[in-house]
C-alpha cells in the first residue's frame, strides 16, 4: 500500500507527484528529526516519507544548508517535505522560494505546535485564522509543489469547527492534512483521540495522515481502524524504538523488509553514534545524543541508568564509553532487562 500526494497547483507536472510506499512518515520533532535519525531509520526500513525539523521561515532564507544541522541532508533521504513555521504579516515567498533551491519535494505549514515561542509570534496553533488562508493561498501561488499542514484537534472538541477549519485548508489549496488526534493544550500523556481524526477523514477530499500515540504495531492497527487515515506519522513512538517503521511495514501494510527478526539494540544505538559524527560538527553531536537516549532508554528495565549516565556526560566519548558500561552489564546478566 502506497500514499500518493500530488499537487492541487494548476501547473501541476508529473514530478509534483510524491509516491510514501509504505504510507508511513517521520514526524518533524526539533532536535531529533535530523539527518543521523533519518539515515538510520532508513538502514532500518520501512519509512516512506520524511519531514524536516521545524524551520523559521524568517531565518530559512539564511540559513547555510552545509553547515546548518536543521538543512544538512543526503539525497538517500526521500521523499523529503520541509516544515516552516511563520508569524502574520510574514512575507512568505523568500521561504519557498530557498525550499525550491533546496530540492524541496513538498512544503508543510506547521499549524499545530502550541510552545510558548510560536505563542509570542503568533505562528504555530496561534495563528489567526485570516492570516492561515493568507499564508496558504501565498504559498500556493508561489509553488507548484504538494502543500501539507499538520494540525491539532483544536482548543476544544468541536466537531463543526474542526471540519470548517480543514475545509478551509483544502479550498485554499493543501494537497495533504496530518492531524495530531490531542487537543492544542493537552500534554502527551494524554490518550490520543484518533476517532477524531476519522471526523476529518469523512469530511475532506485530500488524504490524512494520522499522528499521535502510536508506540506499537497493535498502536497503529487500532489507530487506523478508528481513524481511517490514508497514512500514519511516527514521532516518539520511532524514537524509541527506530524500527518501530519496519515493524508497522510488514505487519501491518505487508511491506516485507530485508532486516534481521530481534534489532540488536547496542548496535542501533553505536550506529546512531556514528551517523552523528559523520554528519554533525562536533559541538553538534552530543545534545542530539542526549535527546536520542532519553526515549531509547525506555527499552530498558533500568533504561534510567543509561539516560542519566549519557546525561551527565560532557563530552561525546565519555557519553560512548558510559552507554558501552550499560550495554556490557545488561549483556552480563542472567535475565533480560529489556522493558
Amino acid at each position: 500500500m502506497s500514499l500518493l500526494l500530488q499537487s492541487c497547483s494548476s501547473s501541476l507536472q508529473s514530478s509534483n507527484t510524491i509516491e510514501c510506499r509504505p504510507p508511513l512518515a517521520l514526524a518533524p520533532m526539533v532536535g531529533l528529526s535530523h539527518s543521523a535519525f533519518r539515515i538510520l531509520v532508513l538502514e532500518l526500513g520501512g519509512v516512506g516519507l520524511f519531514f524536516s525539523e521545524m524551520l523559521s521561515a524568517g531565518r530559512l532564507p539564511i540559513e547555510n544548508e552545509t553547515v546548518s544541522p536543521f538543512l544538512c541532508r543526503t539525497p538517500a533521504e526521500s521523499p523529503f517535505i520541509y516544515q516552516i513555521f511563520t508569524g502574520p504579516g510574514q512575507d512568505i515567498l523568500p521561504a519557498v522560494d530557498r525550499l525550491h533551491l533546496l530540492n524541496a519535494q513538498g512544503i508543510d505549514l506547521n499549524l499545530g505546535c502550541p510552545a510558548p515561542a510560536l505563542r509570542k509570534q503568533g505562528a504555530g496553533s496561534f495563528m489567526p485564522l485570516e492570516s492561515i488562508k493568507k499564508v496558504v493561498a501565498d504559498i500556493r501561488a508561489a509553488t507548484h509543489l504538494p502543500i501539507s499542514a499538520k494540525i491539532r484537534l483544536g482548543r476544544t472538541l468541536d466537531a463543526n469547527s474542526l471540519i470548517s477549519f480543514c475545509k478551509m485548508l483544502e479550498d485554499e489549496g493543501i494537497d495533504l492534512l496530518t492531524v495530531h488526534a490531542r487537543l492544542q493544550g493537552e500534554k502527551f500523556c494524554r490518550k490520543a483521540r484518533w476517532d477524531w481524526i476519522g471526523k476529518v477523514k469523512r469530511a475532506v477530499r485530500v488524504p490524512i495522515i494520522a499522528n499521535g500515540g502510536i508506540f506499537s504495531v497493535e498502536d497503529a492497527r487500532t489507530c487506523l481502524d478508528q481513524s481511517g487515515a490514508d497514512g500514519l506519522m511516527l514521532g516518539r513512538g520511532a524514537i524509541k524504538k527506530p524500527w518501530l517503521f519496519a515493524d508497522i511495514a510488514e505487519r501491518v501494510y505487508g511491506v516485507q523488509q530485508n532486516r534481521a527478526n530481534e534489532p540488536d539494540l547496542r548496535k542501533i544505538y553505536f550506529r546512531f553514534i556514528e551517523l552523528l559524527e559523520d554528519r554533525f560538527l562536533p559541538e553538534r553531536r552530543l545534545g542530539r545524543l542526549k535527546q536520542f537516549t532519553y526515549y531509547f532508554a525506555e527499552n530498558f528495565r533500568f533504561g534510567h541508568h543509561l539516560a542519566s549516565g549519557v546525561q551527565n556526560s560532557k563530552s561525546l566519548e565519555k557519553a560512548g564509553d558510559r552507554a558501552a558500561q550499560f550495554f556490557d552489564a545488561v549483556e552480563r546478566s542472567n535475565e533480560s532487562i529489556r522493558a
